[in-house]
């Protein structure tokens, strides 16, 4: 089976960005930074290539200049076991500059987005009372991080 490695370009601050990610994520390490030498184009000595594991989960970021930012077209979901674990990632990512959007999602300082998505939330959202279900998308819809608490009770009725 091929091995898939999500690749990220930032403009000079990959090296920065993948200490950041491994500070928040359990079992991370920054692996391998492949630096620029005397033939460029980035300054001689700094990142080019940083190899990052996020909980296991190999990763790749290039300094390859202004050109391309992130969009929300891609963003990685974070399964969280319970509200600790919301409010861990979520706290952590937005520190520094990030920004909190809708229903789970946000967008680090880095301007990479994220879902940060209890586990409690798809069990929810598919209940089989349909009416329950709808109270709950409502319930979330009205949030920006995603409280288990108020979805329960909005499950309730």
């Amino acid at each position: 089976m091929p091995k898939i490695t999500p690749f990220l370009w930032f403009d000079t601050q990959a090296e920065q960005a993948a200490n950041f990610y491994v500070s928040i994520f359990p079992n991370s390490k920054v692996g391998t930074v492949t630096r620029y030498t005397d033939a460029g184009p980035g300054p001689a000595g700094s990142a080019m290539v940083v190899q990052f594991f996020l909980d296991g989960v190999e990763f790749s970021g290039i300094n390859g200049g202004p050109i391309f930012k992130f969009t929300e077209a891609v963003s990685f979901t974070i399964d969280c076991s319970d509200q600790a674990e919301v409010d861990m990632y979520w706290d952590g990512l937005t520190a520094g500059g990030g920004s909190p959007s809708q229903c789970g999602w946000l967008k680090d300082r880095y301007g990479l987005s994220w879902q940060v998505v209890p586990r409690a939330l798809p069990r929810l959202l598919y209940s089989p009372d349909r009416a329950a279900a709808n109270r709950v998308m409502q319930a979330m819809l009205k949030k920006k991080k995603i409280d288990i608490a108020a979805l329960e009770a909005a499950a309730a009725g």
